[in-house]
């Protein structure tokens, strides 16, 4: 049985930069892969002669907390660019539920992150919620959202 989603992955095209990036909307590093290949990856992942630099993010300190597996790809290194638009088939964003979006959208917006538009407002199950999304460094589309209130 299924229990939970416990990590989504995230290609980057430059580790470093893609992890101050996550460390400022507060992912902090929960588990520091380092770099380097692994025979498993090869076979269960099948990316042939493979070697990573990666490190598992999580938000806060419990141990169901939302995680990133954030890898950029030496070998085969890391390609292509994100997906065009959000009606592309597959995973298209990667979505956070915040308390204040007014204040978490101010205090990433003044870190220069490029937003798709303002936060949008929708009615939905009696109350209002908002929502907003923006690009991470690879161009990535996040959101944060922020449920019901009245």
């Amino acid at each position: 049985m299924i229990k939970s989603i416990f990590h989504v992955n995230i290609n980057c095209k430059d580790f470093d930069r893609s992890l101050a990036f996550y460390q400022m909307l507060g992912f902090k590093v929960a588990f520091n892969v380092g770099e380097g290949g692994n025979q498993a990856f090869e076979e269960g992942l099948r990316i042939p002669n493979n070697r990573g630099k990666a490190a598992l993010l999580i938000l806060g300190d419990d141990p169901r907390a939302t995680r990133i597996d954030l890898i950029e790809w030496k070998q085969p290194k890391t390609e292509g660019e994100p997906y065009p638009h959000l009606w592309h088939t597959g995973v298209a964003r990667v979505c956070f539920h915040v308390k204040d979006i007014d204040q978490e959208y101010e205090r990433i917006k003044a870190q220069g992150v490029e937003f798709l538009s303002g936060v949008q407002t929708m009615k939905m199950g009696g109350g209002t919620t908002r929502f907003v999304c923006f690009k991470d460094p690879d161009g990535q589309i996040l959101e944060l959202i922020e449920f019901p209130r009245s």
